[in-house]
């Protein structure tokens, strides 16, 4: 096996298998250029453009252009020799986004046109901005979108951004309401573990023109006697996904206390587990139950592995992956939230509720609120008894976005945000201990 033809082959071959239900597709090329790993992927997007032709194909290039603050200079010297590195493997850009902290002048732009043998209008400033949700008006006000369909020869109209402009306003300037949330979870040291999570709930601040604020707490921090109290200055705990038993008792601790507090709690995927436990040890009164995945020999695993998983021995490949529908009961929040009887929501798990404690977890008040549609596996939990007290197995930040914020999110901040301003005129009282 040769990397010239047969991986370069490969490599366009993927990018023609997508191409087939598209009329577009973009490609990236991740990496530095003149790094050895970039090298066979640069040379299969060389071939391909030669294959489908020059006017079919266009190249992008992403740059840094620094601001030495000693000298109060930007410099342009990185984009020019990561070009010339560029050209000198065949390819020629047709466009530059050029990331940069500080305005960049019409000089520096000429400049950079001029050394690189781009068309200055295909010199595009990608400078820093409040919200990421701002950088496609930011391109769009260069006419970045002009630039690639006109040297594509596709004829499309302008885009209605009337709604997008209104939402980055909404984050931009929202209103003197502010809700802190806090994410307990295993991952916490590296906030893009929870990228989706961290973004989706920014969408459920924009649902509700509030400001939230995100702290990232690592569970292995709390304890029944220690951590817990630091979420007197929250408004709302998240505990989202993640495997294996490190950090799960300070989840379960962080979850009793906003249980007892009347604290705003959303839990997911792991969330869920974890609250079932919780509940299962302090208000079933069963002091031994544990999930089988951390402790295989509890006395009450009131969560378990899936019957359809007894038999893999490995993890990951036979996991419950993907979408699949859940059942809302009548009556209940998540019924509510949704405004619809069926949902089909997005999966990653081997770990399910165990059916033969869905009995007595109802009747110490914990609601079963989503089933799968034949009732075999528990899909969400809620407490009636609680201002708003959610879980869901499966990944709801998967499917939010900006201009439409997953309904749970949505709901989960408004509650928040409810429970912030409830505070804020509340006489001082002592927070109920674990």
């Amino acid at each position: 096996v040769q990397v010239i033809p047969h991986i370069t082959d490969e490599i366009k071959s993927a990018i023609r298998r997508l191409s087939a239900d598209n009329d577009v597709v973009i490609t990236e090329i991740g990496g530095t250029v003149g790094d050895i790993e970039s090298l066979p992927f640069l040379e299969a997007i060389r071939q391909f453009r030669a294959d489908v032709g020059h006017e079919n194909a266009i190249f992008i290039h992403l740059t840094l252009v620094p601001y030495i603050t000693a000298a109060g200079e930007l410099k342009t010297k990185p984009t020019q020799h990561s070009v010339r590195d560029l050209m000198q493997i065949g390819i020629q850009p047709q466009v530059l986004i050029l990331r940069t902290e500080h305005p960049l002048s019409e000089e520096i732009r000429k400049k950079i046109a001029l050394f690189t043998n781009v068309e200055l209008e295909g010199v595009i400033e990608s400078r820093d901005v409040e919200t990421i949700y701002e950088v496609p008006l930011s391109l769009k006000a260069q006419r970045l979108d002009d630039v690639i369909l006109q040297h594509l020869g596709i004829d499309l109209p302008q885009p209605d951004l009337t709604e997008w402009t209104a939402m980055v306003n909404r984050v931009k300037k929202p209103s003197s309401v502010t809700a802190r949330i806090a994410v307990v979870g295993k991952y916490t040291a590296l906030v893009d573990s929870y990228k989706s999570i961290q973004e989706s709930l920014i969408h459920g601040g924009i649902a509700n023109d509030a400001r939230v604020e995100i702290e990232w707490l690592s569970s292995e921090h709390f304890s029944e006697d220690e951590g817990v109290g630091t979420l007197e200055s929250f408004d709302g705990l998240l505990i989202p996904g993640g495997f294996g038993p490190r950090g799960v008792e300070g989840m379960l601790a962080a979850i009793r206390w906003a249980r007892e507090n009347e604290m705003p709690f959303f839990g997911i995927c792991l969330g869920l587990q974890t609250a079932v436990i919780e509940f299962a040890r302090n208000v079933c009164g069963l002091e031994e139950s544990h999930s089988s995945e951390f402790s295989e020999g509890s006395s009450d695993p009131v969560i378990c592995l899936l019957d359809s998983q007894l038999q893999v021995t490995t993890k990951g490949g036979t996991m419950r992956l993907g979408a699949y529908s859940c059942a809302l009961e009548e009556g209940t929040r998540a019924r509510e939230v949704y405004d619809a009887e069926q949902v089909s929501e997005r999966h990653r798990h081997r770990f399910e509720v165990n059916n033969e404690y869905r009995e007595l977890l109802t009747q110490n008040g914990m609601t079963l609120s989503g089933l799968s549609p034949d009732g075999g596996l528990v899909e969400m939990i809620e407490l009636s008894d609680h201002p708003w007290f959610i879980a869901a197995q499966f990944h709801p930040e998967l499917k939010s976005r900006p201009t439409r914020p997953h309904p749970l999110f949505a709901s989960f901040i408004e509650a928040a945000a409810q429970y912030a301003q409830k505070k804020a005129t509340a006489p001082v009282e002592e927070p109920v201990g674990v």
